[in-house]
């Protein structure tokens, strides 16, 4: 299997990019697309890596794609988002193939090591106290950080300055910089934290990490958000159910790998595998929440 990372930004939800499951899957999808067809010499299976914030690239590369099984992509839940916010060229509910959802992210807030804020209440207080002077950063405009900080502003009144960036990597260099107070980010901002660099003030997990037990879940905190984006493998539509077949089986047994599982345990990841069936009736039920989140949020592109 070839991975085609294309862009040289972050991930499309977090600026992290755990090992995919086509790292693990290569030899098993090769091997099983070769019985399936009757050429010797099949292409090899291409997987799409959206790297650019938003992560449309691989739903539009599919749109494109023969639905054949070679042209794979990573999906993330922005993509069921985008639509309602503005307008793509594709309709998550009816252009693509499910195949199998494969895990999500570790989200939440973190601030620097000296912050004064040294809990979220504290961030709330100075941010009534001096509204539109805090300053929160996200990898990218209309990520689900960034969407489930505008659900915490919303919840809390508060004025502040959303700054969107290109990835974690970049929100995390202008947290260290003190050019932001904040950032919603990903488990990438692991690193500095267990480095005593940053703290997390909170967590959007349903339960608290093992790994930053001291870090509150939102639910501790009075709300009932859990965001960890969920993503997935999905192909074109109308692909050959056979294929269908063989590509979750190859999926189920790359995401189960002792490799990838250490992958995710390092990102601070859980499993979170559905197979075909069970990954559309997400996505059809995502999309939907997606849809409503939007238009409760009143949200609409700057």
């Amino acid at each position: 299997m070839q991975s085609a990372t294309p862009g040289p930004t972050s991930g499309a939800e977090s600026g992290t990019s755990p090992a995919p499951p086509s790292s693990c899957a290569a030899p098993r999808l090769r091997s099983r697309s070769q019985r399936s067809k009757p050429s010797p010499t099949p292409p090899p299976v291409t997987l799409i890596v959206p790297y650019a914030p938003g992560g449309t690239m691989g739903a539009l590369a599919l749109r494109q794609a023969k639905p054949d099984g070679y042209t794979l992509s990573m999906m993330p839940v922005t993509v069921f988002r985008q639509p309602f916010i503005q307008k793509t060229a594709f309709d998550p509910a009816h252009d693509f193939t499910y195949l199998s959802r494969i895990t999500g992210y570790t989200f939440g807030v973190v601030v620097r090591a000296d912050s004064p804020w040294k809990n979220w209440s504290d961030f709330l207080r100075d941010a009534r106290a001096r509204p539109g002077t805090v300053s929160y950063g996200s990898p990218g405009q209309f990520s689900s950080p960034h969407i489930t900080m505008i659900e915490l502003v919303t919840k809390e009144k508060l004025t502040v300055n959303h700054v969107p960036f290109k990835g974690d990597a970049d929100c995390l260099n202008s947290l260290m910089g003190n050019h932001v107070q904040l950032c919603a980010a990903g488990s990438s901002a692991g690193t500095l934290v267990d480095a005593g660099k940053l703290r997390w003030i909170n967590l959007w997990t349903a339960q608290r990490s093992p790994r930053w037990p001291d870090a509150p879940t939102l639910r501790e905190l009075g709300y009932d958000i859990v965001s960890n984006s969920p993503y997935g493998v999905v192909g074109p539509k109308g692909m050959d159910p056979k294929v269908v077949g063989i590509l979750q089986d190859a999926l189920r047994r790359a995401a189960e790998d002792p490799q990838h599982l250490a992958a995710l345990k390092r990102q601070d990841q859980d499993l979170m595998y559905l197979d075909s069936a069970g990954y559309t009736r997400f996505a059809m039920q995502q999309i939907a929440q997606e849809k409503a989140l939007v238009e409760r949020l009143g949200i609409k592109p700057d």
